[in-house]
């Protein structure tokens, strides 16, 4: 197996955001810039971090107890799922990955060291996405993802020993309600845990811990690529580009490049976070999350949109204090996302559950 590291630098290159972007929201409720509406909606579960790819939606789910990854039909979500089983006793189960011919891919620690698989999508065979040896205890994958063919998927993890130990301790535990639907925090020294309150995301914030790597591996070549100081990665269709989030200096950007580590572009150079990229199937938008309309504050995000021919940014939520994340694309037409919001005051209200909602571009 090849192992390639990138280093590369180019211009940063500079955005504006339409009109719909400020510095602060209006403390009375707004009215929604796009329709948006529950979706998928489990009594005393969390779901989080949808995944679209063929006609199949994946998404991980929680209780408090236990954590699975299930598959539904992308165009009856209400119908009956399929779940990705735990094998073992306190096994877990996290970052759910559609892949177009039914596929899943998902995290598991039933070996021991957490490691990346794939159900091949009919009977009971789960295939290991990337050589078992090269993950065992030096590189255990977090927040995985995948071009739609399933061919060329990434992960990013810590190197950072004491902290890569604490993150493998903490992923068969009872996760907090926050968290699980902020996997970005994993990586951020002072917002990783619950706690009360937290310091904003914003240029000149100390980050104590080390940069994260993200992994780019290729299933039919076998070559591994490392990026360093990358995370939460999303793949281009073809599996050419690669998009990912970069902290400088307590700031959080969006780059791209492609995977052989050529054209290096800063896509956004926001003062606050800008986070859970997602590549469109044609590969020319992006959704992301932020929290650049509420001053960095860690648990109010918001979903964008970037053309990646323009660079024009689109706002598209506005829940007052919602916390929006894991953007997905349903179709050309419709965003897939999930929300505390409150289901019944889904702009003014948030609730103390993850559900997954769509929303309407038109």
């Amino acid at each position: 197996m090849k192992m390639k590291v990138l280093w590369a630098a180019l211009p940063i290159l500079m955005l504006s955001a339409q009109s719909g972007i400020a510095s602060s929201m209006s403390k009375g409720v707004q009215t929604p810039l796009y329709s948006v509406s529950p979706l998928i909606v489990k009594k005393g579960v969390d779901s989080t971090y949808p995944s679209v790819a063929g006609d199949f939606l994946v998404f991980s789910t929680g209780d408090g107890t236990e954590y699975r990854v299930e598959r539904v039909s992308k165009h009856s979500p209400a119908s009956a799922s399929r779940v990705m089983k735990t094998m073992v006793l306190n096994e877990a189960i996290r970052f759910g990955v559609a892949v177009n011919d039914g596929s899943v891919g998902y995290v598991s620690n039933r070996t021991g060291p957490i490691a990346s698989w794939m159900w091949l999508g009919n009977g009971e065979s789960h295939a290991a996405i990337a050589h078992m040896g090269g993950f065992s205890g030096n590189a255990a994958p977090f927040h995985l993802n995948a071009s739609q063919d399933g061919k060329v998927w990434c992960f990013d993890t810590s190197l950072q020993k004491l902290r890569q130990n604490t993150m493998l301790s903490e992923f068969i535990k009872n996760t907090n309600f926050e968290l699980s639907g902020q996997a970005w925090r994993t990586y951020d020294s002072d917002n990783f845990r619950y706690k009360q309150g937290y310091n904003n995301t914003e240029t000149g914030k100390k980050n104590k811990f080390d940069a994260p790597v993200l992994y780019v591996f290729n299933r039919v070549t076998s070559q591994l690529n490392m990026i360093p100081n990358a995370f939460n990665g999303t793949l281009s269709s073809d599996g050419k580009h690669v998009i990912f989030v970069r902290e400088t200096n307590g700031n959080y950007d969006l780059w791209m490049q492609t995977i052989n580590g050529e054209e290096l572009v800063q896509l956004t150079d926001s003062k606050y976070a800008d986070l859970e990229p997602q590549f469109n199937p044609d590969g020319n938008k992006i959704l992301f999350v932020s929290n650049r309309a509420y001053g960095g504050a860690v648990t109010k995000t918001s979903l964008y949109m970037m053309d990646l021919k323009s660079y024009k940014i689109t706002r598209l939520t506005n829940a007052k204090g919602a916390t929006d994340g894991g953007p997905a694309w349903l179709d050309d037409h419709t965003v897939v996302f999930h929300s505390n919001r409150n289901l019944k005051k889904p702009q003014s209200g948030v609730g103390s559950s993850w559900n997954i909602w769509q929303l309407k571009l038109k």
